[in-house]
C-alpha cells in the first residue's frame, strides 16, 4: 500500500480537503496518513482538530507549531517550528507522497521539509493570484517544490505550466469546495439556527474579514469600516466567521468579539462552523461580505452575491455575482446595496460558477495512485513556455 500524507492547518483548509481524505482512506491500495498542524491545534482558534476526530478520521501525527502571536516575527518562528517538527515527522513516517493545499505559512513549512526528504508532494489549488497578500508568494514557491498540480480552473492551469511546471503533472480538476456543495447534505434553516443557538428570523448576511497580509497597520481601520457599512442596514443579521492566524488577525477577532457584545440580538461569531453548518448558512444567506476566498470560490454556486472588499483577493477568477469595492466605507455600502439588488431581482438565478467542475476528489486521488505505479526521475525538469518577449 502508499502511504499518502495528506497536511492540514486550519478549518477550511480541512473542509475543502475532506472528501479526498474519505477516498484515500476507503481505497484498498493507499495508506492514509493524516498529519495535523497550526490552528486544529489551538484553544484561541477551536481546537478543531475535534472536529476531525468526530469525522472518524484517525490523526496520525500533530506538529505543534503555532506561536501566541501573530506579529511578522512569530509567525516567521511558527514557519521555522514548523519545518523541524516537519522533519521529524517525514523521517518517522516515510509517505510516498505528501498533499498540501493552498497557500498559508504552514502550508510553505511542509512542502520545504518533504522537498528537502525527496518526497512528491501533490499540490492542490495552485496558479491562483492574491495579490494583496503574502499567500501568492507562497503558493507560487510551493508549486516550485511540488510535483503534482491540481488546479481549480484551465487559466490557473496555464498560470502553473508558465511557472515552468510540465504540462503533463498540471491538472484542471475544479474546486474541491464547490464539490462538498454538490455532495455534502445540509441543514435546514431551522436546523441551523438551534445548532448555532442564534434565531435567524430575519435575513441574514455572512461575514468574513482576513488581514490584507501585504499592508501594514491597516486591518483594524479597514475592519472598522466594514462594521460602520454593516450598521447602515439593521435589516440584516450578521454571522461573523473570525480571521485566521495571519499577521494582525487577533485585531480583527477583538472587534468582532466587541461589536457582537454590543449587538447580541443582531450579531453573533463563531471561531469554526464546521463544513455542514458552514455551507448551510452559505445557503441561506442574502449574501457574503469581506474578503475571504470562499465568497469566490463557493457561494457563486448558491446564486448568492459577494461583496469583496479590498486588495486581499485581487487577481482571482470571479463570477458575475462578485462585487468588489475599496475599503470605504461609502463603497461598501454601495455594493452591499447592488448584492441586495441582485438577490431581489434574481439577477444570478442563471450563474455559472467558474470553479465547477465534476469528479473533483476522485480526479486528484486517480492521478496520484497514476503517478505512484510508475517509475519517475527523482529531479523536476523546468519547462520552458515558448514565447516571444517583447
Amino acid at each position: 500500500m502508499k502511504k499518502i500524507c495528506v497536511v492540514t492547518g486550519t478549518r477550511a483548509e480541512y473542509g475543502l480537503l475532506r472528501p479526498l481524505l474519505q477516498k484515500i482512506k476507503n481505497d484498498n491500495d493507499l495508506e492514509l496518513q493524516l498529519l495535523v498542524t497550526g490552528m486544529h491545534l489551538s484553544p484561541e482558534f477551536g481546537l478543531t482538530y475535534q472536529e476531525i476526530e468526530q469525522d472518524g478520521f484517525e490523526i496520525t501525527q500533530r506538529n505543534e507549531m503555532l506561536l501566541s502571536s501573530d506579529t511578522p516575527n512569530a509567525i516567521t518562528k511558527s514557519v521555522g517550528l514548523g519545518m523541524i517538527g516537519f522533519a521529524d515527522i517525514f523521517t518517522k513516517m516515510v509517505p510516498d507522497m505528501v498533499v498540501i493545499l493552498g497557500d498559508r505559512y504552514e502550508v510553505l513549512a511542509a512542502a520545504a521539509a518533504a522537498m528537502i526528504h525527496r518526497i512528491p508532494i501533490a499540490h492542490v489549488h495552485g496558479g491562483e493570484l492574491t495579490l494583496g497578500a503574502i499567500d501568492d508568494a507562497i503558493r507560487h514557491s510551493v508549486t516550485k517544490m511540488s510535483t503534482l498540480h491540481f488546479t481549480a480552473t484551465e487559466e490557473y492551469r496555464r498560470r502553473v505550466i508558465q511557472l515552468g511546471e510540465a504540462p503533463e503533472s498540471v491538472f484542471y480538476v475544479g474546486a474541491l469546495g464547490v464539490e462538498n456543495i454538490k455532495t455534502q447534505k445540509r441543514m435546514t434553516k431551522e436546523g441551523l439556527s438551534k445548532s448555532i443557538d442564534f434565531s435567524l428570523d430575519m435575513p441574514y448576511v455572512m461575514v468574513t474579514f482576513h488581514p490584507v497580509t501585504l499592508e501594514k497597520n491597516t486591518a483594524q481601520e479597514q475592519f472598522q469600516n466594514l462594521l460602520c457599512a454593516l450598521d447602515n442596514f439593521k435589516e440584516y443579521q450578521i454571522i461573523f466567521t473570525k480571521a485566521n492566524s495571519d499577521t494582525d488577525g487577533r485585531i480583527i477577532n477583538q472587534e468582532i468579539d466587541q461589536y457582537v457584545e454590543k449587538n447580541r440580538t443582531r450579531a453573533a461569531a463563531f471561531t469554526s462552523l464546521g463544513m455542514v453548518r458552514y455551507l448551510s448558512a452559505l445557503q441561506y444567506c442574502e449574501m457574503v461580505i469581506g474578503n475571504s476566498s470562499s465568497g469566490i470560490v463557493e457561494a457563486p454556486s448558491f446564486k448568492v452575491p459577494t461583496v469583496n472588499i479590498g486588495n486581499r483577493q485581487l487577481g482571482r477568477v470571479r463570477a458575475k455575482s462578485v462585487l468588489d469595492c475599496t475599503n470605504r466605507v461609502e463603497d461598501i455600502v454601495r455594493a452591499i446595496r447592488t448584492a441586495k439588488e441582485f438577490k431581489e431581482k434574481k439577477e444570478l438565478d442563471n450563474l455559472k460558477n467558474p470553479y465547477e467542475k465534476s469528479g473533483t476528489s476522485e480526479n486528484i486521488m486517480n492521478e496520484i495512485k497514476n503517478f505512484l505505479t510508475k517509475k519517475h526521475a527523482t529531479e523536476k525538469q523546468f519547462y520552458d513556455v515558448s514565447f516571444d518577449l517583447l
